[in-house]
């Protein structure tokens, strides 16, 4: 009995002297995605209306009613052509009471110039007479210009669209009459994504192509982009039809618009939208390290979420480098990790 007790205090002894096992740190096993190159040179197809190049609704300038209605829907017409006319009986007759007015003021100034001249007219006199006359002097102009407004001329050659109006009718000053198309090169109108709007200095070339016209493409002139999206975060371009032979497409058709970019710029890349993380208020990434197998994190500036799950950044990230997608919240800077295998024949789940 006393062997077994000495025996057994060794042994607790034993174990209560034995050093701390060692811990064995654990190697986190994360997924990996490769930073790709996002619509690398090359070109991106979309779809575009052709528009007139003026869409032009035609009204008078005074009101009455229409005595004449030369326009003919679809009928071509030139600069200066008559279009309408509003019956000029009123204004006609407001035109002669005013240049009988002014006759009379003018023979009553020229006599009180004379007059100042020798002096026997007051300042007072003669500024009341002068300023009498500037005042009827434009009171004219306006009258002869009415009367010129009952006429409605061609502002361009062009095509006549719709007549709101019939003779007989009367309008009031300023609203529309006819509606015409100019005759000038049609324009041709599309939307692009903020992603595509970011590399705009990269495009290079434009050409359209439509249905009705199988196997011809017409170039493209740009006219311009506006500076700000739309409620759909598009932004609007509009190109003119370059000249060439043959019939071009017409206002109202659809095309289809390519838009070539050049080589030798900077491309945007793209990654998974799971790799995206927030540090300090700002997006970033972690970024896995083949040679030494740890990851760093790294801010990037993303542009536009894609329709395959990936993202569009314009900086901070080289094409080729490796991204965390799985694991992303558990890791720590500089940290070593393990890669999770991707998926093959013989590892459909992703987890051997």
């Amino acid at each position: 009995m006393k062997k077994y007790m000495m025996f057994l205090g060794c042994l607790m002894l034993l174990i209560s002297c034995k050093s701390t096992p060692e811990k064995h740190s654990t190697v986190r096993s994360v997924k990996v995605d490769t930073v790709r190159v996002y619509g690398q040179a090359g070109s991106n197809l979309f779809p575009g209306k052709v528009m007139p190049a003026s869409d032009l609704n035609l009204a008078f300038r005074v009101s009455g009613p229409i005595s004449k209605m030369n326009a003919r829907v679809g009928a071509y017409v030139r600069k200066g052509d008559l279009l309408a006319q509003i019956d000029p009986r009123d204004y006609e007759l407001q035109l002669a009471a005013t240049e009988a007015e002014y006759n009379s003021i003018k023979s009553e100034v020229d006599r009180i110039i004379g007059l100042h001249e020798k002096g026997s007219v007051t300042p007072n006199d003669y500024d009341k007479a002068r300023y009498g006359f500037q005042q009827i002097s434009a009171k004219l102009n306006a009258h002869r210009n009415a009367l010129a407004d009952t006429k409605l001329l061609a502002p361009v050659d062009g095509y006549i669209q719709k007549r709101l109006f019939e003779p007989g009718e009367t309008v009031g000053a300023g609203i529309p009459v006819i509606s015409m198309v100019s005759a000038g090169s049609a324009e041709v109108e599309v939307h692009i994504p903020s992603g595509d709007y970011i590399r705009r200095n990269q495009f290079e070339s434009y050409y359209c192509t439509a249905d009705i016209y199988p196997g011809k493409i017409f170039p493209l002139e740009l006219i311009g982009i506006t500076p700000k999206a739309n409620a759909s975060q598009l932004y609007s371009m509009r190109f003119r039809l370059a000249g060439g032979e043959g019939e071009l497409p017409g206002p109202g058709m659809s095309v289809m618009v390519t838009i070539l970019y050049r080589n030798d710029e900077a491309e945007t890349l793209s990654i998974p939208l799971s790799a995206l993380i927030q540090t300090d208020g700002r997006a970033s990434v972690w970024v896995y390290d083949p040679e030494t197998g740890t990851v760093t994190t790294r801010q990037v500036t993303p542009s536009q979420i894609l329709t395959d799950g990936r993202v569009v950044v314009s900086s901070g990230l080289k094409a080729g480098e490796l991204v965390l997608t799985a694991g992303i919240h558990s890791v720590k800077e500089g940290e070593k990790v393990s890669l999770i295998p991707a998926k093959s024949e013989t590892n459909v789940g992703g987890i051997l």
